[in-house]
């Protein structure tokens, strides 16, 4: 049976992908490579210091460090979260079934903390969380599967007895590796991506949770 839901953040809560894609596009321009959608599709879900490295390793630059790079694309981030960010559909709503349920509730993402409370302060959604956990503290970022891990140790709950809420393979990848149930709803790259078949359950958007369909999982069916 679940006791708990854990969300991811980016591409879950807020429709912050296009953010992160913009925010790509215009620093790793300024150093000298462009970078394309497809660029950006490809490191869904990997966390940002991780992110960095893989592109330096390919195309590296000259001029500013690669912890300079991080910060200029989460300081361009964070600015479009606070003047563009919205709720994606049907999170407030899946919130409500959720505690509807009596599930405890909790967030696992590959986002700095500071981004975490950007976002969940522009959503106005922070009290909704029992535990926020971020793999900025972890040694590994997702696939690997300790954000997870410590996000259910956060609630007091076992992994095996949490659903996670994803939108990446990356992600996906680490839920199932903590031993989570695991839904879906993809980002739009990946709507045809045959590898999220390993997910319990799919969704195209939030907002097709129902509480029959919620109910039915929590009893584990």
């Amino acid at each position: 049976m679940l006791a708990a839901v854990i969300f991811d953040m980016d591409g879950v809560l807020i429709d912050s992908e296009p953010f992160w894609q913009r925010a790509q596009m215009a620093v790793f321009s300024e150093l000298g490579h462009p970078h394309s959608e497809a660029d950006c599709d490809s490191t869904i879900g990997i966390r940002i210091d991780q992110l960095v490295a893989h592109w330096y390793r390919l195309r590296p630059w000259v001029g500013p460090s690669q912890e300079e790079v991080v910060q200029r694309i989460l300081d361009r981030v964070n600015a479009l979260i606070l003047s563009e960010g919205q709720p994606k559909a049907g999170v407030l709503e899946a919130l409500a079934l959720i505690e509807a349920q009596g599930l405890k509730v909790g967030l696992a993402t590959s986002s700095p903390f500071a981004m975490v409370e950007a976002v969940l302060g522009k959503l106005g959604i922070r009290d909704r969380f029992l535990a926020v956990h971020s793999a900025e503290v972890e040694r590994f970022g997702k696939p690997h599967p300790d954000v997870y891990i410590h996000a259910a140790e956060k609630l007091g709950v076992l992994p095996m007895h949490c659903l996670a809420i994803e939108d990446s393979f990356t992600g996906l990848l680490a839920a199932k590796a903590a031993s989570m149930r695991a839904l879906i709803v993809p980002d739009p790259a990946l709507l045809n991506d045959p590898r999220l078949a390993i997910a319990d359950h799919r969704l195209d958007c939030l907002s097709e949770l129902d509480a029959e369909q919620l109910a039915s999982w929590v009893a584990g069916k």
